[in-house]
């Protein structure tokens, strides 16, 4: 059970007739939602286009959706992964040393191991961009991974958008650490360049460190560390200007 969400989800797994299925309500307060219940219900209805639209073998995948009496659910295939940033169970600073959290044994796979998962990020995301979408509040909490398997899945692209999407809030939804400059400037458009400086932010995550972008914390090599760097460009326009552009240049020197 996961109740501790700010979108006012509630999910959980169930088992019939030896099937598992992952369920993702709206309509039940949850302990720390920042939103009433009536707007996580509307949430999680817009988002079911985007998991139609979006389908991927990296994205979890949506069997059927309903209204309930008193809100509204979505029927997930059951992955057998763990969120990388599970928040609730290892808090900063465990999440990062203590040996039980998924992100601390992440970072203890091989750096192969881990190039290979954020390369399967990035198709995942040059496909979005294909279907002119943008992603928002994509962070490691979106990411889940099967240490039996070392398989991964993308999870919670609830709040991703169709372009043209202008910033009409200020300080958008999403992890700062994950976050162009552009996501908290009032009436700045989010788009491909954006979601380069997403993905910037998440090869330093898996591969480097999330809060500290220098060459000393990165694990791959001087040309992966160069490219990431381009990625995260406070500058907008010296970013790569499509996570298609940054995911060839990517691909020219990870062996993940």
């Amino acid at each position: 059970m996961f109740d501790q969400q700010d979108s006012g989800n509630i999910s959980f797994g169930v088992e019939k007739n030896g099937e598992k299925r992952f369920v993702k309500y709206a309509g039940a307060n949850t302990i720390h939602a920042s939103v009433n219940s009536n707007i996580a219900i509307q949430n999680l209805k817009q988002s079911v286009p985007l998991y139609q639209e979006l389908k991927h073998p990296n994205l979890v995948n949506l069997l059927e959706h309903f209204e309930t009496k008193q809100g509204y659910a979505l029927i997930f295939n059951w992955f057998s992964g763990e969120t990388l940033h599970n928040h609730w169970e290892f808090p900063p600073p465990d999440k990062y040393e203590h040996p039980g959290s998924s992100f601390y044994r992440f970072k203890q796979l091989s750096v192969k191991k881990r190039l290979k998962s954020f390369r399967q990020i990035l198709e995942f995301h040059v496909h979005v961009e294909k279907n002119d979408y943008v992603a928002i509040d994509f962070y490691d909490g979106s990411i889940l991974y099967d240490f039996s398997t070392d398989r991964l899945k993308i999870c919670d692209i609830d709040l991703y958008r169709k372009k043209p999407f202008q910033n009409l809030m200020g300080r958008m939804w999403g992890s700062s650490r994950f976050m162009s400059p552009e996501e908290f400037q009032l009436n700045e458009y989010i788009d491909e360049r954006t979601n380069v400086f997403n993905m910037g932010c998440t090869a330093f995550c898996l591969i480097g460190s999330d809060s500290n972008h220098s060459f000393e914390h990165w694990d791959a090599g001087r040309e992966l560390y160069e490219i990431a760097l381009k990625a995260v460009e406070k500058d907008r326009d010296k970013r790569y200007s499509s996570v298609e552009e940054f995911y060839t240049e990517w691909k020219k020197w990870s062996k993940g």
